[in-house]
């Protein structure tokens, strides 16, 4: 299994939302509801046009099975509401192109991803990285780990801030200081 990071670099971040954008729409959607939400990639892919049409996303995670309100935020909302708009009623949000009103699979949205962060040169991305970078970027700015506990549904602040990647974060920076 391949260990996925978080895109710590805001240019880069910004590179991948244009990109994307330029591909599809709909790969622009997948990937900013990802990075904006921190949503399971199994959660964003079950989503369907009606979902995003409120303040708040409201699902039962597919691996907890537990009932989650997300906040869509102010910052990519009027995007959502535009794209939303030009689905039809009980459409997926991310759709394939195969058939009539399915989702993509995973596979396939790794492969966007994957396809996007070549183009701007990053490596170690999957579809976990989305949420991993929502989480990073949600620290970063408000460094509440517990809140970001309680969104990931970690057991301990430790495994949080290790999944997100800011301890190898501590651990890259002690090592540039380090000399014998």
């Amino acid at each position: 299994m391949n260990f996925v990071q978080p895109i710590r670099d805001l240019v880069k971040l910004q590179e991948m939302k244009v990109y994307l954008k330029s591909k599809s729409q709909r790969n622009y959607m997948l990937f900013i509801l990802g990075i904006s939400t921190g949503l399971r990639i199994s959660d964003i892919l079950k989503l369907k046009k009606e979902d995003l049409l409120s303040t708040h996303v409201v699902l039962r995670e597919t691996k907890t099975r537990k009932q989650k309100r997300i906040r869509i935020p102010p910052s990519i909302r009027k995007e959502v509401l535009e794209y939303a708009k030009e689905l039809t009623d009980g459409d997926y949000v991310i759709q394939s192109r195969q058939g009539t009103n399915r989702a993509i699979d995973r596979s396939t949205a790794y492969r966007i991803l994957r396809e996007a962060a070549a183009h701007v040169h990053l490596n170690e991305i999957g579809t976990h990285t989305l949420r991993k970078t929502f989480g990073y970027h949600f620290y970063q700015q408000t460094k509440d780990v517990a809140m970001l506990q309680e969104m990931f549904n970690h057991s301990s602040p430790q495994i949080t801030l290790r999944y997100i990647g800011i301890n190898q974060d501590s651990m890259d920076k002690a090592m540039m200081k380090f000399k014998i």
